[in-house]
């Protein structure tokens, strides 16, 4: 790769990094992603897409992609073993989740290695330039932008990148937050595990069309078995104190095979061994998410426990969010102070992932550990749709910064914009399905029409749009691109057009 000039550079290629080069490039970006691996994950790794991600999934155009692998709904249980006692049960195998009155994109189970290759085609289908084995060097930037050095890994040609901005989604070892001299405070490491990727056909073992998740509290170890939505694929983690001082060369196929048994309770299984890695679990945040030119996201910004399956899933909204407040800027629909929204918005609900997904560690994994320094459970649902953004990209109507119950949701700017069907050119559609693009004013009174920004034409014949969004029938919901409400009128104002000029001149910080 020669010496070039983009709008913006990538560094890292996981579920985050491949986010933000799709949505950059869907939106007219000249964007280049690098990546210092070989290609996308080979590993599961996250697993899991909750409705709030597939909506996201959808507006890329790779929801079906995406639903292609993955699996039935999740049963998760702490147990001593597949067949063994247990002893909590947090998903049972006779419910399924019902999200059908929050969005209309449905819960996903495709593990990453499936995701991310969806990602980067789609990426490149709309103009994204994606490289493997090309390593970031060094980077410097100033008031006009970031000049980068980059590493052909295998002829080892060295080439340098301008681009406006650079997003670092180079992992929690990655080069970028480190060269900023941004650091992290948390937990830490939390436990070392070895994860044994193997076959196996567990038929009787496992719930048919279910995906499996078991935290293992066994008398021989400790660990988590994870079916995948590969045929006869399967994960188990053992955790392996660093003071044991193994590696994993010490788990050679007859050991892995013999903890296989043990987990399965299939004392004659002859598992298949494919991969042994080490990993580490831990909890981590960036103390800043954002240096000048140049903003973390995914496991660069935080790092996540993986007991709640929100890591992966934080990963692709951080890289939305930044995707589109990036090509507002970089297009001239907004000013540069529309960035400063990101770390506002996007780190206090870093935190909140964090902290849940410690307390789920701390009561699935390690219960030794529960005190006065454990948060308090945080609701799943509230986290996944009733957050509140509070920057000044939203235009609050009160200080209330607790989150909601979404399905009592009350349509105040900084929520997310609550799922309603609506009657649109004569079909039946949620009011979810018509963001994405731009911004969307939602009213049912036609005064709001020309105001600059798209107003669908809709009718409401269940009287929910008026109530959930709190605009009744001459109100007005002004919300952005990412589906979060930046602004309401809970009546028709005298001049509606100027109104909603100045709050898009003030919320776009323009």
């Amino acid at each position: 790769m020669g010496d070039k000039n983009v709008q913006v550079l990538v560094v890292g290629a996981g579920l985050g990094g491949l986010s933000a080069t799709l949505f950059l490039a869907q939106r007219g970006i000249d964007v280049l992603g690098i990546s210092k691996h070989a290609g996308t994950a080979v590993h599961p790794k996250a697993t899991g897409q909750t409705p709030r991600t597939m909506e996201l999934m959808r507006r890329a155009g790779v929801e079906d992609a995406v639903l292609a692998g993955s699996a039935g709904p999740m049963v998760i249980k702490v147990a001593e073993s597949l067949k063994g006692q247990v002893f909590t049960t947090i998903l049972p195998e006779d419910e399924a989740p019902d999200f059908a009155s929050l969005s209309p994109a449905p819960f996903g189970m495709a593990s990453q290695d499936h995701v991310e290759p969806v990602l980067l085609a789609r990426a490149r289908e709309l103009g994204a330039e994606v490289v493997f084995q090309t390593e970031l060097v060094s980077f410097t930037q100033d008031e006009d932008g970031v000049t980068a050095r980059l590493l052909d890994l295998p002829t080892g040609r060295l080439s340098t990148v301008h681009a406006d901005y650079l997003v670092a989604a180079d992992g929690h070892r990655g080069k970028v937050r480190g060269e900023l001299g941004i650091d992290r405070h948390g937990h830490g490491t939390l436990a070392s595990h070895i994860g044994i990727i193997f076959d196996a056909d567990l038929t009787g073992h496992t719930i048919p069309g279910r995906s499996t998740l078991y935290y293992l509290r066994n008398q021989a170890f400790t660990g988590a078995f994870v079916s995948l939505t590969t045929a006869r694929r399967h994960v188990l983690t053992i955790e392996s104190p660093p003071e044991r001082g193994e590696s994993v060369a010490d788990y050679d196929d007859a050991r892995c095979a013999e903890l296989i048994r043990l987990a399965t309770d299939a004392p004659d299984l002859e598992p298949k061994v494919l991969d042994v890695t080490r990993w580490e679990m831990a909890a981590w945040m960036a103390d800043r998410f954002a240096d000048g030119r140049v903003f973390l996201i995914g496991d660069a910004a935080k790092v996540t426990p993986p007991t709640g399956g929100l890591g992966g899933n934080t990963a692709v909204q951080d890289g939305y969010d930044i995707a589109w407040k990036l090509a507002a800027v970089l297009t001239g629909e907004a000013g540069p102070k529309l960035l400063d929204s990101y770390e506002a918005e996007r780190r206090p609900y870093a935190q909140a992932v964090v902290d849940s997904s410690y307390t789920n560690y701390v009561e699935r994994f390690a219960p030794q550990l529960r005190g006065p320094d454990v948060p308090e459970p945080i609701d799943y649902l509230e986290l996944g749709f009733g957050f509140r953004c509070r920057s000044e990209a939203v235009v609050l109507e009160d200080d209330d910064d607790s989150m909601e119950n979404p399905f009592s949701p009350s349509g105040r700017a900084g929520y997310r914009a609550p799922h309603v069907v609506v009657e649109h050119d004569g079909e039946e559609v949620s009011t979810v399905d018509l963001f994405g693009r731009g911004w969307v004013l939602l009213t049912l009174d036609p005064a709001w029409n020309d105001c600059g920004v798209e107003v669908p034409a809709l009718t409401d014949p269940g009287g929910q749009l008026a109530a959930k969004y709190g605009i009744g029938d001459r109100g007005a919901s002004l919300v952005r691109p990412d589906g979060v409400i930046a602004w309401r009128s809970t009546d028709l104002v005298l001049d509606p057009a100027a109104t909603v000029r100045r709050v898009l001149d003030s919320v776009l910080g323009r």
